[in-house]
């Protein structure tokens, strides 16, 4: 602890306060009872100094610091399962799955400001399907993403950058909608479940409005379009750090995108 202390900057009593209060940082313990930090552990706690100079609260800036030297998940869905164990699993069929994100892509038109955007469909054939509908969700957007078995990836003068993923990738099994923006947000990521003959499309999936597990998932797809295409990186990570943990009137978002799924069940 006393090592720890003088590489971060932290007093002693301040780490023991964090850790008993946040249950951060999570250092191993020896049979003496001594704390043994590794370079991860003190990358998190710098991590939280510069949320914190940066205005967050101390949790915010210390869920934001906990991807800091992870490894991270190879998949939105199993990277939201892993961070946050709480989001039910729900199995749904492929129209459901359809309904859920027509109702977040409307309520992204609605209420987002500039939001960053991805969408991981699988197959192009599936994404082209959606084509129209994701040229205009990408004009009000900042950036705007789709993941699918393109060939090759590309960026059209009007409409989401097509980034390739490889048919071993996990996320090339998965169904993801990602919109992240100070003003609303919400993930919705499922992966396909195998088929048996003569069954429909099933995906067991989660959903969310929570801001730190869409920050979590956006993170996520942009690791991914970057890993495939490097040079559209351009700051995004940055962006994506610095975004609001909290959002205002997070519980009226949620009924007003299930109201929305709602509608879109009533009327198929």
């Amino acid at each position: 602890m006393r090592e720890m202390s003088a590489r971060s900057g932290i007093s002693e009593a301040t780490l023991r306060m964090w850790e008993v209060r946040h249950g951060f940082p999570q250092p191993r313990r020896v049979s003496s009872g001594h704390r043994r930090y590794s370079e991860s552990d003190l990358a998190r706690v710098r991590a939280v100094l510069r949320g914190r100079a940066r205005g967050l609260s101390l949790q915010a800036a210390i869920e934001l610091a906990q991807d800091v030297g992870d490894e991270q998940a190879p998949s939105v869905y199993a990277s939201l399962r892993s961070r946050y164990p709480q989001l039910e699993p729900q199995l749904l069929s492929k129209r459901a799955m359809l309904w859920m994100s027509r109702a977040i892509e409307d309520e992204c038109l609605a209420r987002a400001e500039r939001p960053l955007l991805f969408g991981c469909f699988q197959s192009e054939r599936f994404y082209r399907a959606s084509e129209s509908r994701w040229r205009e969700l990408s004009r009000t957007a900042e950036r705007a993403f789709v993941l699918a078995d393109f060939a090759p990836a590309r960026v059209p003068r009007q409409g989401p950058i097509e980034v390739s993923i490889d048919a071993s990738d996990p996320v090339a099994r998965e169904w993801a909608i990602v919109c992240e923006s100070p003003s609303f947000g919400a993930v919705l990521a499922g992966w396909e479940r195998p088929r048996e003959p003569g069954a429909g499309r099933m995906f067991e999936a989660a959903w969310t409005i929570e801001a730190p597990a869409v920050r979590l998932a956006a993170q996520v797809c942009l690791r991914l379009a970057t890993e495939a295409a490097p040079e559209l990186l351009d700051g995004l990570d940055e962006r994506l750090e610095s975004t609001p943990v909290a959002r205002e009137h997070e519980l009226r978002s949620a009924i007003q995108l299930s109201t929305r799924m709602v509608q879109y069940a009533a009327a198929s």
